[in-house]
Formats: structure tokens, C-alpha cells, sequence
């Protein structure tokens, strides 16, 4: 079964860092594209930045300059470095992995892990 495990998630003060990972298990394959998600309250959930297997990389508006992902292919697993973080960037964040098989789209979600920015 495919598990996907977040963590680094917390408080943080505006202007702070943050590292989120995402370690994928019990795949015998590998994710064609891995991302982050985020859902504030009483929002939808919504793409913050996505890496193919390549390494082509896309960020919101929103976190572009501020936020980075990377990924270790070999290890199945994603991060975002998070930087000068703003109160608005409270939300909870998800790690997604996507498969393409033949014609379909399979998608994999973490738990989520709770961000946290003050004022």
C-alpha cells in the first residue's frame, strides 16, 4: 500500500523558515510528479509547487521567490523549503505524488501536516 508521510510542519513567526518532507513507501515505482498542496480553512485545496521526475519545477504566484521544492528520486521523497513565510500562508499542506499509467492519472495524498505563520 502506498503511504506518503509528511512532517516539519509547526509555528512559525512571519519572516521565519520552514522544511516540510515527504517520504513515499510502498511503491515499486516512481512518482512522475510530486507536489505540495495546501488547504486553508474554509478554502479549497490548492497546488503551492510540483516537481516532474526531470526536475521541471512549478510554483504558485503566491510563493514564487519564497518557496522551493526538490526531490530525491531515488528516495521517493519531497521537500519545500519555505522561507519569509507571511501570516497567509497559514494552512494545512499536503504532499501529493502522481503516476501516469497508460492514459490514466493515479493520484497519492499525505496526511497533511499543519503550518502555522504569526503575526
Amino acid at each position: 500500500q502506498v503511504q506518503l508521510v509528511e512532517s516539519g510542519g509547526g509555528l512559525v513567526q512571519a519572516g521565519g523558515s520552514l522544511r516540510l518532507s515527504c517520504a513515499a513507501s510502498g511503491t515499486y515505482f516512481s512518482f512522475n510528479a510530486m507536489g505540495w498542496y495546501r488547504q486553508a480553512p474554509g478554502k479549497q485545496r490548492d497546488l503551492v509547487a510540483r516537481i516532474a521526475s526531470g526536475g521541471t519545477t512549478n510554483y504558485a504566484d503566491s510563493v514564487k521567490g519564497r518557496f522551493t521544492i526538490s526531490r530525491d528520486n531515488a528516495k521517493n521523497t519531497v521537500y519545500l523549503q519555505m522561507n519569509s513565510l507571511k501570516p497567509e500562508d497559514t494552512a494545512v499542506y499536503y504532499c501529493n505524488g502522481r503516476r501516469f499509467y497508460y492514459s490514466s492519472q493515479y493520484d497519492y495524498w499525505g496526511q497533511g501536516t499543519q503550518v502555522t505563520v504569526s503575526s
